[in-house]
């Protein structure tokens, strides 16, 4: 469970306190839930919880109350907020007469796909075409294989570059279902 700050320095009223906690037993579960898609995505932690904060506040948060509310350190939250900002999941807020930096979530789930797909699944699948390309010149040269296992090779060579092409396929058609 994240580390969420119970009480500000400058102590309030305690039924502003309760609401307070009651507040931050909400967000914690809203940080754990950003925690378990970041696993299940193969993102760290930190951004979970980065996504989950910004997420669960009400109004758009300062780069200083992230780092405070989480007890992250500044660098993990000024790398996990550029990696969510590439990915299109959090964006800058104005806020009048305040010069800092206020971050608030993308809500759209559409507008998330689009980023994961754009940032992460994409140049996963245009490397994979480079890999399979080497490993199809090494298959066909055939050093130190008898028959049998190029064959073999061949056609899971053929299956990958299928499964690439679907992949490749299936991105455009799930964006334009979302956009």
């Amino acid at each position: 469970m994240p580390k969420l700050r119970l009480r500000p320095e400058n102590a309030s009223p305690p039924e502003a306190l309760a609401s307070s906690e009651s507040q931050l037993a909400i967000q914690a579960q809203f940080i754990e839930l950003f925690v378990s898609a970041a696993g299940v995505l193969g993102v760290p932690r930190s951004i979970g919880e980065i996504y989950g904060v910004i997420f669960a506040a009400p109004q758009p948060l300062t780069f200083q109350e992230i780092v405070e509310r989480l007890a992250l350190s500044k660098g993990s939250v000024s790398q996990g907020l550029r990696a969510l900002r590439s990915l299109g999941a959090v964006r800058t807020a104005y806020v009048p007469g305040d010069r800092r930096d206020y971050f608030e979530p993308e809500t759209e789930l559409r507008n998330l796909v689009a980023g994961l797909l754009r940032d992460r699944i994409n140049p996963h699948l245009e490397q994979a075409r480079d890999r399979l390309g080497k490993v199809r010149q090494q298959v066909s040269a055939g050093q130190g294989l008898s028959a049998t296992e190029a064959e073999v090779l061949r056609s899971r060579v053929n299956k990958l570059e299928s499964w690439r092409k679907k992949g490749a396929l299936l991105l455009p058609l799930v964006a334009k279902v979302l956009g």
